[in-house]
């Protein structure tokens, strides 16, 4: 079970309750689940229990009692406790978990950069109409490739003549009549397109105008083309790049990816299986909200994960040490985290060099 079908597992056990009037307090649109911190119990916790206990008009503990009756005996959860003033702490079956990953990975690997597309917004014809400014355009174009992703026709206007240079940054306009009109008006670079390429170049000048949220100023300094771990585009196209040297050092020594009956080494991996389970609900919301910062941000967070599982459980074998099925389950996971940085850098307009 991964952490969504948890969510979502709750979320059924909420709707239950409420249902069955044993709880009457309104239906969260989602239940957030996080991994227990150390020194708590089972695998994962939802403080659900807490949110709903002043609308229901009931203790915290009580409300967590009710749910927990309802979540007995579900699918992938091996047990459910209380603990503090009503926090739901959940032990995963361990099998059912196994199963999970498998078929996460193999899902991302069989779809590929386009793992996360869906068919949600399909039917909708929208019109993205942005001001004459850099970083409206550069929005205005992620939106559109955000929208598209998930079955929207969508077309980009400009309220004045679009700026040639705009092109150098991938931004297209072809406006349409018949759409459903939608402005876009992020808060302005205070720069032009031309500026933006001379002093960063396409790929960061876009990943600058898009990582902050709309409503807050864009960062757009030199630290933006720093080779640094301080620069989260950096982080984020090297750890890309560090994921496909993975696979072809695995090719040359011999290690095949896993296949998609083999199990997965979760080790060190649970934060970065998560991420991976979550990117399509990040891919939809970003959407929605026409906010491609909260992929820029989840990329970065990706990125980061990565790199603890390949600290903790290094993917290829090391000195004298033989390749195993934990080695290969290890590349498959590697494999699968490149490809949704690469796919995610592709939605967003930025290019994911193989090599840095």
């Amino acid at each position: 079970m991964t952490p969504v079908d948890l969510s979502t597992t709750v979320l059924h056990a909420v709707r239950r309750a409420v249902r069955e009037d044993a709880l009457r307090a309104p239906v969260p649109a989602r239940v957030r689940v996080e991994r227990t911190r150390p020194g708590g119990r089972g695998d994962y916790a939802s403080a659900v229990a807490l949110q709903l206990a002043g609308p229901a008009g009931l203790a915290a503990r009580e409300v967590a009692e009710i749910l927990r009756d309802r979540l007995a005996g579900a699918p992938g959860v091996a047990g459910v406790e209380i603990t503090g003033p009503g926090f739901l702490n959940f032990t995963l079956d361990a099998a059912t978990g196994a199963a999970a990953h498998r078929a996460l990975v193999h899902r991302v690997r069989e779809q590929g950069e386009r793992y996360g597309y869906g068919d949600a917004l399909a039917g909708q014809r929208l019109l993205l109409v942005h001001a004459r400014e850099v970083r409206a355009a550069v929005t205005a174009d992620a939106v559109r490739r955000l929208l598209a992703a998930q079955g929207a026709d969508v077309c980009v206007g400009c309220d004045g003549e679009p700026d040639p240079d705009w092109a150098r940054l991938g931004v297209r306009t072809e406006a349409s009549d018949d759409q459903a009109e939608n402005p876009i008006r992020p808060v302005p670079a205070g720069d032009t397109a031309a500026g933006l390429l001379t002093r960063l170049g396409p790929d960061a000048a876009r990943w600058g105008l898009l990582r902050a949220a709309g409503h807050d100023r864009a960062p757009l300094g030199n630290e933006l083309i720093a080779q640094t771990e301080a620069n989260a585009l950096f982080r984020v196209r090297y750890a890309h790049a560090r994921a496909r040297a993975v696979v072809r050092e695995a090719a040359r020594l011999g290690v095949a990816v896993a296949a998609s009956g083999e199990d997965i080494d979760a080790t060190g991996a649970a934060g970065l299986l998560a991420l991976l389970d979550a990117h399509p609900a990040v891919l939809a919301g970003a959407a929605r909200h026409r906010a491609p910062d909260r992929l820029a941000r989840h990329l970065d967070a990706v990125a980061a994960a990565f790199f603890d599982f390949h600290d903790a459980a290094p993917p290829l074998p090391v000195g004298d040490e033989k390749p195993s099925a934990a080695h290969r389950s290890r590349t498959a996971l590697a494999e699968a985290a490149g490809t949704v940085l690469a796919g995610g850098l592709s939605l967003l307009g930025v290019s994911a060099p193989e090599h840095l």
